[in-house]
């Protein structure tokens, strides 16, 4: 049986969650760039939309990822849908097991991967009713292997990684696909602190949108997460213990 193409992005009708900066306002502009016929941008503060966002004319509707009611509305909102990004994200910063805040780990895996089984299970009927579509998850490098200095993030996307496996098993019968993106560092707000080579936001966003189009189930965006892919292939150990010796090393520059 050949895999199940995605959802075509021209005359799409598109969520994205988290689409106020960064990756998610990359996904609206792409959407829009490459023929989508309405963009619905996702929020989670109405009051705190930006001028970027508001000035590609997306159709902005509250949507805060971690709350039923929210995610609920959003999808009788959007009830033309075929195609939900989930993109929504947060990384607390903090150790996992000797953490500053113990509730940290739990908020971000509220944000990154309850959220998005929250919205999959919102939006999934409203796909299947138009005909099928695709849901796209913004995942991370982290996802793949276990990365200290990012403590509870690692685990959370992780878990989301697996959800959409799940997912793509459950909804392939009604028509829709699920896409899951490995994102390594981009040039956004969460990884102002990082040094080096970094993806820009569009990029990652035309990439993944293609992914999608084709099928495919897992796409790494760009050189890190290539790279990443290929040394945890390599030698999995070593790959694994690099990542524990950068956890020092991260945070060792934070404090300076």
């Amino acid at each position: 049986m050949s895999a199940l193409r995605g959802a075509s992005v021209e005359g799409a009708r598109v969520v994205v969650t988290g689409a106020n900066r960064g990756i998610g306002l990359a996904f609206v502009e792409e959407a829009l760039a490459r023929g989508a016929a309405k963009v619905y941008a996702g929020v989670r503060d109405l009051d705190s939309v930006t001028d970027e966002l508001r000035a590609t004319g997306a159709e902005i509707v509250p949507l805060e990822v971690t709350s039923d009611a929210d995610v609920e509305a959003a999808a009788k909102a959007c009830a033309d849908a075929n195609v939900v990004v989930n993109n929504a994200g947060l990384h607390a910063g903090d150790r996992l097991i000797e953490a500053k805040d113990p509730d940290a780990a739990r908020a971000e895996m509220e944000v990154n991967y309850f959220g998005p089984l929250r919205t999959t299970r919102a939006f999934a009927p409203v796909l299947a009713a138009n005909g099928g579509g695709s849901f796209v998850n913004v995942l991370s490098v982290a996802a793949i292997a276990p990365t200290a200095f990012m403590g509870g993030y690692s685990p959370s996307k992780a878990a989301a990684l697996y959800l959409g496996g799940i997912a793509r098993a459950e909804l392939e019968q009604y028509g829709i696909s699920v896409t899951s993106l490995i994102v390594g560092s981009v040039d956004t707000r969460m990884a102002s602190h990082v040094e080096g080579a970094k993806e820009a936001p569009r990029d990652i966003a035309a990439t993944g949108l293609r992914a999608m189009e084709r099928g495919e189930w897992v796409c790494d965006t760009d050189r890190m997460a290539i790279d990443s892919r290929a040394r945890l292939a390599r030698d999995p150990v070593r790959y694994e213990r690099g990542l524990g010796k950068l956890l020092f090393a991260t945070e060792l520059r934070t404090k300076q």
